[in-house]
């Protein structure tokens, strides 16, 4: 069995339902975490839980703010735990035509601002540009591992 996540009549991710499931687990817990909602729900066939809508609207809205909560944080631990939840997140929103931003490191420039979460010292500038050079290797690796 697979899942559906579908934009309109599109769709954007065909995964199995372990796979399905996983990610829709982690959507809930950055869902709570940036509180702001993911944008993906019961689709046009109700009553089939593996058929999902992809609001691009709110995911959009969603994955930009994933992003900049993933670039901003510092901590090793944290990165490790979410960066194949975000590459994914960012890949599904590449599929649907959403613009993802990476932050620009660059002078005077902290990626996604603030850092939080931050237990080892060292060059913001260096880690942010390493974050965002991995963020986007990895969605890019996501979106061939992708099934459609």
């Amino acid at each position: 069995m697979s899942m559906y996540f579908d934009m309109g009549d599109e769709t954007l991710w065909n995964p199995s339902n372990g796979v399905g499931r996983l990610f829709l687990r982690e959507a809930e817990v950055f869902e709570a975490e940036l509180k702001l909602p993911a944008g993906i729900g019961q689709g046009r066939y109700w009553g089939d839980p593996d058929t999902l809508e992809v609001d691009p609207a709110v995911y959009a809205e969603f994955t930009r703010g994933l992003v900049a909560w993933h670039c901003r944080t510092g901590n090793p631990v944290i990165l490790a735990l979410s960066e194949g939840f975000v590459a994914t997140a960012v890949a599904l929103a590449r599929r649907a035509g959403i613009e993802v931003e990476t932050p620009e490191p660059g002078p005077g420039h902290v990626c996604g601002g603030v850092q939080r979460d931050a237990q080892v010292p060292g060059s913001p500038r260096t880690a942010s540009a390493a974050i965002v050079t991995t963020l986007d290797t990895r969605a890019r690796e996501m979106d061939r591992w992708m099934a459609r």
